[in-house]
């Protein structure tokens, strides 16, 4: 897999830098397909990121919160990027990680930090007692004797996210479509006309009616996949799929009774899928349910490329 591009911001310099770090939690594959995806666009102001170099943070890591300081600031696939030390671990766990792996440091997420990590001792707590029920034992028929114990969170730190990393391919056209769509959007502070249609209800409409036509039968989970990735959509659209200049567009055209999969169309649908790597890192999914629902997201990702220039346009506006 080809090694993925993030484009630092510093304060002091408008230099783009390509950096050698870890491969990213969320494990999207950005091999590169076709020369088109060479180009990559100047970011977005850095005074625009929602957290700054230097500022003290609330980092999730393996289900547990952790307190961190971002060190720099970087730019990657229309995103925010942090790379973050972890306040009090050897400098071998710093990492890139995305926004919505970040909480502010307040008193109110300090709390929230207490009660997560409380919860999730008591779970290994619970876990821990069942399995001191039974003592692993050598060949010679003595009970082992355990190791030292590591610190804290410092076994499982890694394990996790090799464990459940998840790996969608987007095929060439649709990053193209992205990074063009972050071009409007941000640097020619253009917005895609809404409603849209065809809107993402009738995207995966159509969808099914693809998949009923093509395999004679909707298998079970198909249907089940369409209406996960509807309900993940309409919960996370407000949340992390839109631009600081397209919150104004969303309060006016979304209310109580109108779901953003109702008036929004294939642009926002395709930043879902940026996103679900690391949404899908935090679902409790069984490995072999997990492998299946890649599989299914990336057929649905073809048949966006396969009916691209029907369902996303060039119908952007001028923004206020």
């Amino acid at each position: 897999m080809g090694s993925s591009v993030v484009i630092e911001i510093s304060g002091d310099s408008d230099t783009e830098s390509e950096s050698g770090i870890a491969t990213p939690d969320s494990d999207i594959d950005l091999e590169d397909d076709s020369k088109e995806d060479d180009a990559v666009d100047s970011p977005p102001p850095i005074e625009s990121s929602p957290y700054q170099e230097g500022e003290k943070v609330l980092a999730f890591h393996n289900q547990r919160v952790y307190e961190a300081k971002v060190q720099r600031i970087g730019f990657q696939m229309n995103e925010w990027r942090y790379f973050i030390h972890y306040i009090g671990w050897n400098k071998s766990w710093d990492e890139w990680v995305g926004f919505d792996r970040l909480m502010k440091h307040t008193e109110e997420n300090l709390q929230k930090e207490k009660e997560i990590n409380e919860k999730q001792d008591m779970n290994k707590n619970v876990k821990n007692g069942r399995a001191l029920q039974i003592k692993p034992k050598s060949s010679n028929g003595r009970s082992v004797a355990k190791g030292r114990k590591r610190k804290t969170g410092q076994k499982d730190k890694g394990t996790l996210l090799v464990e459940k990393r998840v790996n969608i391919h987007i095929p060439a056209t649709l990053k193209k479509q992205l990074i063009d769509d972050c071009e409007s959007t941000t640097h020619l502070g253009k917005l895609v006309k809404l409603p849209r249609s065809p809107n993402v209800e009738e995207i995966l409409s159509k969808y099914h009616d693809y998949r009923l036509t093509k395999d004679g039968q909707i298998v079970g989970s198909v249907g089940e996949i369409l209406n996960g990735l509807r309900s993940y959509f309409d919960k996370a659209l407000p949340a992390m799929l839109l631009y600081k200049n397209e919150r104004h567009q969303y309060e006016e055209m979304v209310s109580d009774n109108v779901t953003p999969s109702a008036i929004y169309g294939a642009e926002h649908l395709l930043r879902l899928f940026v996103k679900l790597p690391e949404i899908l890192y935090y679902a409790n999914i069984e490995e072999t349910t997990l492998v299946e629902l890649q599989q299914n997201l990336v057929n649905f990702l073809k048949y966006l490329q396969k009916n691209q220039s029907s369902f996303f346009h060039s119908a952007y506006r001028i923004g206020l």
